[in-house]
């Protein structure tokens, strides 16, 4: 429950952080929650300056004695900068890989110099060493 709420306030902080005339108050127009007993959810909302958020998540069961449940969330959220761009940004966060954001603002890593693609793609095909490397 924790996680959710945590989450839903980043969405929510990065809504009220919007740039504002001093003293406008921004109305939330459609809002939805719902929460399962198996602790799944799916929020969703959505301001009249353009602001749309929404995600679900589901808990993983953990396995092993000392492991813990964790949320697998799954959302996205939309707003414009103030240069008039639309900013989008899809995501997906677990236990495994963390956040992982999507969007075209977001920068790219840069190309694998073909050189070292060469010299990864043909590490690739050598068969594993049975040697442990100290």
């Amino acid at each position: 429950m924790a996680m959710r709420v945590i989450l839903f306030l980043g969405v929510v902080t990065l809504a009220v952080s919007a740039p504002q005339k001093p003293d406008q108050v921004i109305a939330i127009i459609k809002q939805d929650f719902d929460q399962q007993v198996d602790g799944s959810y799916k929020y969703s909302f959505e301001t009249e300056n353009g602001i749309k958020a929404e995600e679900t998540g589901t808990l993983k069961k953990a396995s092993g004695p000392d492991a813990t449940d964790v949320i697998v969330a799954q959302g996205g959220f939309s707003y414009t900068a103030p240069d008039g761009t639309v900013i989008n940004l899809n995501y997906i966060a677990d236990d495994e890989s963390g956040f992982r954001p999507e969007g075209a603002h977001l920068p790219t890593p840069p190309p694998i110099p073909p050189a070292i693609q060469k010299a990864l793609d043909y590490l690739a095909t050598l068969p594993p060493s049975s040697q442990s490397r100290n």
